[in-house]
């Protein structure tokens, strides 16, 4: 098989696609999958940076999830079948590879209307984003939802996502640019960080109340805004640092609005709770089917072109996903 292989880690990671590299013996419980798309994420630039919380021995493949179809099945296997389309999920990487060996309970079929790029991009933005509003942060119905970052691949999910579940959400992004790209996503309300006061324009909007939830994938000052945004009992959800830093906060400001500030580690999740979150994609794939989710905007490189691709993710040049397709 074909891989992006990574001999070891750093700001300037030596990595390399090789040729000719030996599949994994399959496990009793596992699937072969035969790769036709995987998603890029910002946890695949921690990875080859050594800064991700799970450390592969070298060398590794990154790459947290992929599409294609089953080509061989583990002796255990009874719940799928040769030549269905699936799409998979790891935490350990590995999906940057023409082909993927992965324990059958991280892997779920794919809707026919929903091609192998779609799908390859769709368990991590989609499934942080639900495990976010749902288990973590409670959205109820009517309650009003900022989502930063939201022109990025969790965000736009999120706005879906918060929508779904009865939410009034407001997006935020960096420029207005990026806000284009979140207008057609079901948004309530739209604010441009970059030109306007994150904290004054929540609670312009919300009548002075605040957020009910707020979900942060970017960090910095972006999250000092939001700490001074929320509502009486909000819930401030922490999903990651886009921005680069990591931002700390004063107690009393959770005590004085009784509110919670709760971590959201999806990939940890899935490791603990596979059958789970393969759960949590299947409801997912089904709002898909129906229509209910929209088309990603996903911006498509060659498997050999994937550190290129790393490196505009690492710049902050896209909105929406990265996808590599292996054909």
């Amino acid at each position: 098989m074909r891989a992006l292989r990574c001999r070891a880690t750093g700001d300037v990671p030596d990595m390399a696609v090789e040729d000719d590299i030996a599949e994994e013996p399959l496990g009793p419980r596992q699937v072969r999958i035969a790769v036709k798309a995987a998603g890029l994420n910002f946890p695949d630039l921690l990875m080859i940076s050594g800064k991700y919380q799970v450390k592969p021995p070298f060398p590794f493949t990154p790459g947290l999830e992929a599409a294609g179809e089953i080509t061989e099945l583990g002796r255990e296997v009874s719940s799928f079948a040769i030549g269905q389309r699936v799409l998979a999920i790891t935490r350990h990487g590995g999906c940057h590879a023409t082909s993927l060996a992965i324990d059958a309970d991280r892997v779920v079929t794919i809707p026919s209307n929903m091609d192998y790029v779609q799908a390859a991009c769709f368990p991590m933005v989609y499934g942080t984003a639900h495990f976010a509003l749902t288990h973590r942060g409670q959205l109820q119905r009517g309650e009003t939802l900022v989502v930063t970052g939201a022109a990025g691949g969790v965000g736009l999910a999120a706005v879906e996502v918060g929508k779904k579940l009865g939410g009034h959400v407001i997006a935020a992004a960096s420029s207005a640019e990026r806000l284009t790209v979140v207008q057609n996503y079901g948004a309530d309300a739209l604010i441009d960080y970059g030109t306007e006061d994150l904290n004054i324009r929540i609670k312009a909007l919300t009548n002075g109340a605040g957020a009910d939830v707020v979900l942060d994938s970017v960090g910095g000052d972006v999250f000092d805004s939001c700490v001074r945004a929320m509502n009486w009992e909000g819930r401030l959800l922490v999903v990651g640092f886009a921005a680069g830093r990591i931002p700390q906060m004063a107690t009393n400001l959770i005590l004085v609005k009784n509110y919670s500030v709760i971590g959201v580690a999806f990939g940890a999740q899935t490791e603990r709770n596979p059958q789970g979150t393969s759960q949590r994609l299947a409801e997912l794939l089904k709002w898909y089917e129906e229509g209910a989710l929209r088309h990603m905007p996903i911006k498509i490189y060659s498997l050999d072109q994937a550190e290129d691709a790393l490196n505009q993710m690492r710049a902050h040049r896209s909105t929406g996903k990265m996808a590599l397709i292996m054909e």
